[in-house]
């Protein structure tokens, strides 16, 4: 049974959300968004609440309606207030920057790698301290994601490229000879 699924989205007096033939829109503050509705799925706007129901209760429609409504509510928090995912550099040597719409990296490699920034997405670097901000979610978690993957952490040291709030599992180094 979705529990997520039952539970309306409030919609605040900054946004605008439009249901159309499958699709829905939502405008506010920092942008707009829109998406395509699963067609075994209805959404309906009651008192500045969006409801989502399947059409027909079923257990893969049960799936649906919690998948639809999280990425409706993701999109309305996005448009409302934003989101951001923070990286950090560990490494000697290793530190980005910001150019224009290119992030450059000096990641122990024998050349920078330049990582261009996708439309929605914006970047604040402080050396080695990263913060991605947008307003899809997704888009912002798959471009994490793909930097993270430039140099990810490596166990015995911790260099490399990791989320803030993720903990790398420490591995022991070799020991002397006997």
């Amino acid at each position: 049974m979705s529990r997520i699924g039952k539970k309306p989205i409030a919609i605040s007096e900054k946004t605008d959300v439009t249901l159309g033939n499958g699709n829905i829109t939502v405008k506010g503050i920092k942008g707009s968004l829109s998406s395509t509705i699963h067609p075994l799925i209805d959404v309906k706007i009651v008192d500045r609440k969006i409801i989502v129901s399947p059409v027909i209760n079923t257990k893969k429609n049960r799936a649906f309606q919690g998948m639809t409504r999280a990425l409706i509510n993701n999109m309305v928090i996005g448009t409302e207030k934003g989101f951001e995912r923070s990286l950090v550099i560990n490494g000697i040597g290793y530190r980005a920057e910001l150019k224009g719409k290119t992030i450059v990296f000096n990641l122990g490699y024998s050349h920078p790698v330049e990582f261009p920034l996708p439309e929605g997405i914006s970047a604040d670097i402080d050396r080695v301290n990263l913060k991605l901000m947008g307003i899809d979610k997704q888009k912002l978690g798959l471009v994490a994601a793909a930097i993270r993957k430039l140099r990810p952490p490596e166990p015995y040291k911790g260099k490399g490229i990791k989320y803030l709030e993720e903990h790398i599992q420490r591995k022991a180094g070799k020991t002397g000879t006997k």
